[in-house]
Parts: C-alpha cells; structure tokens; sequence
C-alpha cells in the first residue's frame, strides 16, 4: 500500500520486494496510507464479528472443535478465523498483531474519519474494546484476545 510518485516507487521497487509480498502503487502521498487505514477498519470489524459469534457459540454449548472448522469451511469464513479461531478458543493469544498497534492503528483512522466529519459503528466499537483490553493489560496480546470481552470477562 505505497502511496506517492509512480517513478519513485518504480526505482524503490526491488527494495521493497525484498520483504514485501506485494507493493501496490495506491494513488498520490497519503494514497498508502488511507488504503492501510481501510484495512485496519475492515481488520476490526472481522475481528468483532468473528470473537462475538464464537463467544455466542460457547454460550450456546457448541463444540469449538467442531464449530470453527464448520464456520470456516462454509460463508462466514475468513482468514481471521481460520488463522486465529482454533487458538482463540484455546485461550491462545500469542500476538500476530497486538491489540495495543490495532488501537493505535483505530485511533489514525479515528482522527482521518473525524477529518472527513464521518462516524463509523465499526471503529467506535473497535475502540471502545481494544481500549478496554488495553486497559486490562492484554495490548501485548494478539487481537484475537478480543473475545476475551465477547465472552462476557
């Protein structure tokens, strides 16, 4: 997600390829970093609709060994939960991404909706959450341990 001059990027392009998957040109200055900001708002709110349904699902008595693989072969699933349900359910937060960086991330996209005089469900909630498990020292934690809140604890 690089934002800026296209004939700058072309002559950074080795370097960057050197350790990134892919380098996609997004527009002018700032372009990279608006796309960056998307992804972590869509990052959030699958965060959130994955660790409230399978919290639901625990409250509900369904296997969780049944439960996720179900989940992830059919609609709802995703790479959050096929990466991160199996270990969230566990109880195993070792960071992929932490919590704290998602927070800090939210507070970005926070301020660039503020900008634009929009509101978001999506990032309200994120913050209010990630805040909380900030707050209770889980921001080293990966950002799966939002289910943490979902499951009521």
């Amino acid at each position: 997600m690089v934002g800026g001059d296209a004939e700058v990027l072309a002559r950074a392009q080795n370097l960057l390829s050197a350790y990134a998957l892919r380098v996609t040109h997004m527009g002018p200055t700032g372009a990279g970093q608006a796309t960056k900001a998307v992804n972590q708002v869509l990052v959030a709110g699958i965060a959130q609709a994955v660790c409230e349904g399978l919290a639901f699902g625990e409250a509900l008595g369904l296997d969780p060994e049944s439960l996720v693989p179900t989940l992830a072969a059919g609609a709802a699933g995703n790479w959050f939960l096929d990466k991160r349900g199996a270990t969230m359910m566990a109880g195993n937060y070792t960071p992929g991404f932490k919590s704290a960086l998602l927070l800090k991330d939210l507070h970005i996209v926070q301020a660039m909706a503020d900008a634009l005089g929009r509101r978001y469900s999506v990032v309200e909630q994120s913050l209010a959450d990630y805040a909380k498990l900030v707050e209770a020292g889980f921001g080293e934690e990966d950002t799966s341990a939002l289910i943490r809140l979902k499951r009521g604890g």
